[in-house]
């Protein structure tokens, strides 16, 4: 059972808030003024419910799709918490991947911006002497992927005998990348009695056994259905050959307002085929996935960010943690074989209120997975049919 206090997970269930304004949550005067400079007013209900119960010590579970304002949940507290104590390492975030550490440094750095708090983030694919360097010099807040974190500490370069708060982000993508030995490692090596925070968009059995192994009498924290897809998102199902997928993309980036469009593969062969195919047509387009260097991969994020590429072709890589807050168009090139991918991989789009789209393009190999997704998600998806590219009536029986 380890620190679990009952035989269910949901000791107790926060309920959905009333709050009109992070003025009511408990934050002091200096992280509010840092999110006020961020142009935030209104907390989204993850943060309503979860940042006055992380402010009190209490072990959380938050249950929450992509785009609800997560990062802000813990790192607002976290940031509050230890805004004026002494330069040692007080908290550990662990992410799944490198974008998402940074992503998570980053709010860090926002909402600290009238503090002396230090935040460093450790992930591999870059030298690891910089962060060494920083490590031994002592930071108040660590964010680390496993891997980077675990070479961190086998060298000495950080203790965390200080460590008050452990925060696991996106839990449920650590386990399905296989993080679960490392998270171990690592866990054994912080007290034992500190606040322990875990994030995760689903529930699988995996997830519920990490916290039943780490979490004591958690509060549970859960915004929408488990396998909810966003309510902004407009979704549609193209049903397509495959080796027309290309330019039935093409066609549509000519024709629709699709401003801003990132569009899932599944191999890393695939994305760069299909910018390959779209670079021909003279549509600007660039890839992410795993075999490019991390400054690839982050020039690639920014100039999608910045609107000077309109079209991010990736691999999974980049279903969760990228905080880009206004790509209009998610497209499913491929349909993802797993029908929880789909609800991270659309999280994408529609976020923060703002509304999207997310296509999926279906080949006649694929109807199967389709249709699995609508019942995970609870609905049926409108077909569209484009003329010169429908294989057929089969797919809307």
């Amino acid at each position: 059972m380890g620190n679990m206090a009952t035989e269910t997970i949901e000791t107790e269930q926060a309920t959905e808030s009333e709050t009109a304004s992070f003025d009511t949550l408990g934050l002091s005067a200096e992280v509010l003024r840092a999110v006020r400079d961020a142009g935030y007013t209104t907390p989204t209900p993850i943060q309503a419910q979860a940042i006055p119960l992380v402010l009190k010590g209490r072990d959380i579970m938050g249950l929450a799709q992509t785009g609800t304002g997560k990062t802000a949940a813990f790192t607002l507290p976290i940031v509050d918490r230890f805004i004026d104590g002494p330069q040692r390492t007080r908290a550990l975030v662990l992410t799944p991947t490198r974008e998402l550490c940074v992503q998570v440094e980053e709010s860090v750095h926002k909402y600290a911006k009238h503090s002396k708090l230090t935040v460093v983030s450790v992930y591999g694919g870059v030298p690891l002497e910089p962060q060494q360097k920083m490590l031994r010099a002592g930071v108040d807040i660590v964010v680390a992927t496993p891997g980077r974190l675990i070479d961190h500490l086998e060298r000495q370069n950080v203790v965390f005998d200080d460590l008050e708060v452990l925060v696991l982000d996106e839990a449920d993508r650590m386990l399905d990348m296989g993080f679960a030995p490392q998270i171990n490692r690592i866990v054994s090596d912080v007290p034992k009695y500190r606040q322990t925070l875990l994030f995760s968009a689903t529930m699988p059995p995996e997830v519920e056994a990490l916290a039943r192994k780490y979490l004591r009498k958690p509060i549970v924290v859960q915004v929408g259905r488990r396998s909810q897809a966003a309510s902004t998102v407009t979704h549609a199902v193209y049903p397509v050959p495959r080796d027309r997928k290309s330019a039935l993309l093409a066609q549509l980036l000519r024709e629709a307002a699709l401003d801003s469009v990132l569009v899932f593969t599944r191999t890393k062969h695939g994305a760069d085929r299909v910018v390959r195919h779209l670079e021909r047509e003279g549509i600007e387009a660039t890839a992410m996935h795993a075999d490019k260097t991390q400054p690839q991969r982050t020039k690639a994020l920014q100039d999608f960010k910045s609107g000077k590429v309109r079209v991010l072709v990736a691999t999974d890589i980049a279903q969760r943690g990228l905080d880009i807050s206004d790509i209009t168009h998610v497209v499913n090139y491929d349909v993802p074989q797993q029908a929880e991918d789909y609800v991270h991989r659309i999280g994408r789009t529609g976020r923060a209120e703002k509304e999207g789209d997310a296509f999926t393009f279906m080949s006649p190999d694929e109807i199967a997975m389709v249709r699995t997704i609508e019942r995970v998600i609870g609905q049926p998806i409108p077909r569209i049919s484009v003329p010169g590219f429908d294989f057929g009536t089969v797919a809307a029986d």
